[in-house]
């Protein structure tokens, strides 16, 4: 009898561990999103106290966001061959320590630094979180509402950047948007090793050094070419130059993995449709919101005239309709299939942003910007969670690491280069518009208007590329679960 007893005692234990790791490593994933724009609203007061120029301030975000993006996939794949658990609590230790190091930072040298910091740590345990979480969740039904919830925790972050960074900012001045993070990292790292088992090595064979060399310089040339078309132009030498460069790098890497007797990133993954499609959807995503946010802060807060908490506080909609919508995309995968709801979820999403385009300069929330925030919460939250579904679906436990680095590389680089792409639209119409003599705030809300449906389009583009080929998909039953 107690010999029966105790096997369920314990696997009851394991489920409910699991659980609760999840929430250290969505807390962690938190973390890494959050960061992106958390320093946003902080820059201003920052830059008087650390006497950083205009062209310098930009840097605090790129010195984060290149490393980030560009070591994403070597993080990966260390990951899948140190072992995910090790990786992930290296990655939030150094996470950590950056994040009290920037904080405690006296000159922008400094301050840079610990932000590259930041960023290289965040690209080893972002992929190895997301690896741990489909580790954990081998069943199909469970890892849905796992990846349920790391979708939410995923929208949230980038919704909650500024919320938090005009409290924090206003509250306790511009360091605290630092040490907030070393507090969670420090409770993530104490209890990882009690919920999450330590998981062998993978393969011992070497590291794919020249291809993880390449791969990491293509897409670092890459962020910064386009991180800085906004302060030198697209034509400029530094962009041209940095994009030609990471051309040839990016191309040397995929011949390189042809023949490469350990590749970094075995090609014949992208044989599989669900993980090609859900890449590039996660890429569209990750440019659609990324465009959006940075639009939707400027525009309540140079047209509207919100002050940062305000603007802030009104994008708590937009996170709730996420939050709730997470809770149900499990149910709607199983009803319709993963790719549908992901289609569904970016027409939605496509529909909000084009409602939210029609907002005039003399808006009001509840009028003109309460109806297409929800709108757009509920098709962001149905595309994070069905689109890195989609991405990780049908991974071998062995490839776990690289399959989570290429979803983050995918929003990542979608990121920089939707904001880069709508940046210019914008600009261009707002000159365009001041031009012709048309008043300053119906200028910056023209040029917000075609931000926000160029990013509806991006939205519409990822649809149509998730439903492609839906007659040879519909005879996998593998995509539709």
């Amino acid at each position: 009898m107690n010999a029966s007893v105790q096997p369920a005692a314990a696997a009851t234990r394991a489920v409910s561990h699991r659980w609760w790791a999840l929430i250290a490593l969505a807390l962690a994933q938190f973390l890494v999103v959050l960061d992106a724009s958390i320093v946003n609203i902080a820059l201003p007061s920052l830059g008087e106290e650390l006497m950083l120029g205009t062209n310098m301030l930009s840097w605090v975000i790129t010195a984060y966001v290149l490393p980030f993006g560009g070591f994403l996939l070597l993080g990966g794949r260390l990951s899948d061959r140190f072992g995910h658990r090790r990786l992930f609590l290296i990655g939030v230790t150094g996470f950590a320590a950056a994040s009290a190091a920037a904080g405690l930072a006296d000159s922008g040298a400094w301050l840079l630094t610990a932000r590259a910091v930041q960023g290289a740590s965040a690209a080893l345990l972002a992929p190895a979180a997301l690896a741990l979480v489909t580790r954990l969740f081998a069943d199909p039904r469970d890892r849905a509402k796992a990846l349920g919830i790391w979708g939410a925790v995923a929208g949230i972050g980038s919704a909650a950047g500024v919320l938090l960074g005009g409290v924090l900012t206003s509250s306790f001045g511009w360091p605290s948007v630092f040490y907030v993070n070393v507090p969670v990292g420090l409770l993530v790292v104490a209890a990882t090793p009690l919920l999450i088992a330590k998981d062998a090595a993978g393969d011992s064979a070497g590291l794919d050094i020249p291809g993880a060399a390449t791969v990491t310089a293509g897409i670092v040339s890459l962020v910064a070419a386009l991180s800085g078309t906004e302060r030198v132009g697209w034509a400029s030498p530094q962009t041209l130059i940095l994009a030609g460069l990471a051309v040839v790098l990016l191309v040397s890497f995929i011949l390189w993995e042809k023949r490469a007797a350990q590749p970094l990133m075995p090609l014949g993954v992208f044989r599989n449709p669900s993980i090609t499609r859900g890449n590039l959807a996660m890429f569209l995503i990750g440019g659609a919101t990324t465009g959006l946010f940075f639009a939707l802060s400027v525009y309540m807060q140079q047209v509207l005239q919100y002050n940062a908490m305000t603007a802030g506080l009104t994008q708590l909609p937009l996170a709730g309709a996420l939050v709730a919508i997470a809770g149900a995309v499990p149910a709607v995968v199983k009803s319709i299939g993963t790719r549908r709801t992901l289609a569904g979820s970016l027409i939605l999403l496509a529909a909000g942003l084009i409602w939210l385009s029609a907002a005039p300069s003399e808006a009001t929330f509840a009028a003109d910007l309460l109806g297409p925030t929800i709108a757009i919460g509920i098709g962001l939250g149905g595309a994070f969670v069905s689109g890195t579904e989609l991405a990780v679906h049908g991974t071998a436990d062995r490839d776990a690491g690289l399959a989570s680095g290429l979803v983050n590389t995918s929003q990542q680089i979608g990121g920089a280069i939707g904001l880069a792409l709508l940046t210019t639209i914008s600009s261009a119409r707002i000159d365009h518009l001041l031009g012709k003599g048309t008043a300053a705030a119906e200028a910056l809300t023209g040029g917000f208007a075609w931000a926000f449906l160029g990013a509806a389009a991006f939205a519409l583009i990822g649809a149509v590329i998730v439903l492609a080929g839906s007659a040879g998909a519909a005879k996998s039953n593998t995509e539709e679960r």
